[in-house]
């Protein structure tokens, strides 16, 4: 499903991770670990296409996306604050993948109404971002990136900065969602019991580097 094969990523004259490869199933969540600042979002960005690596392949479904734009990558992701538009309310944040692939509104309407009823917050539809809760905001975030389908999606702490009551619930909430839509996942978390909790396979990025 999304292969990475021996990628190099240089960053201010620096190297920060080599010859890194992993491989991610169709429908497999897998668990990303390892210290601060060893490349862990660097890696989610580089998938994503905001990041460029220096050497090496990305492959997804068999085909070679290293280069590719990254509108064009069909890839979800969640970043660590959300990200939400400030000036957009929750239905307008959430329909704005859609809109830029200029998907016709009916269906837009429709697809919105579906994300956040899978995240149970329908009846937010019209509230602005800055009146969400920390636990809705997350929930937002995760129902943004949904939407549009994507074939892999990548999850960069999305559970920061949560109590720990939230954090559980959340956790065990977003696993039942990406295992119903057989959602195939990157989940990059510091947290090695959220990590085992949510998925399939926890990696260490110091193993995926030969």
């Amino acid at each position: 499903m999304l292969e990475i094969d021996k990628a190099t990523v240089v960053y201010e004259s620096s190297q920060l991770f080599a010859n890194l490869s992993l491989t991610i199933k169709s429908q497999e969540i897998v668990a990303l670990t390892g210290p601060s600042g060893s490349g862990k979002t660097t890696l989610l960005r580089c998938i994503t296409g905001l990041e460029a690596i220096n050497s090496g392949t990305i492959r997804l479904d068999n085909q070679d996306i290293t280069h590719q734009p990254s509108h064009l990558r069909n890839i979800g992701m969640v970043f660590q604050d959300n990200q939400l538009f400030p000036h957009m309310n929750v239905g307008q944040n959430i329909a704005y993948a859609l809109k830029i692939k200029r998907v016709d509104r009916k269906t837009v309407d429709r697809k919105v109404h579906e994300v956040l009823s899978l995240v149970g917050l329908n009846h937010l539809i019209d509230r602005t971002v800055a009146n969400l809760s920390g636990g809705e905001a997350k929930r937002i975030a995760v129902a943004r990136a949904l939407v549009a389908e994507p074939k892999v999606l990548l999850l960069d702490e999305p559970l920061t900065g949560l109590d720990p009551e939230l954090h559980e619930r959340l956790l065990e909430d977003l696993s039942k969602l990406l295992r119903s839509r057989g959602t195939t996942v990157l989940h990059v978390t510091h947290d090695k019991a959220e990590a085992s909790a949510i998925a399939d396979r926890v990696l260490d990025l110091r193993q995926l580097i030969s």
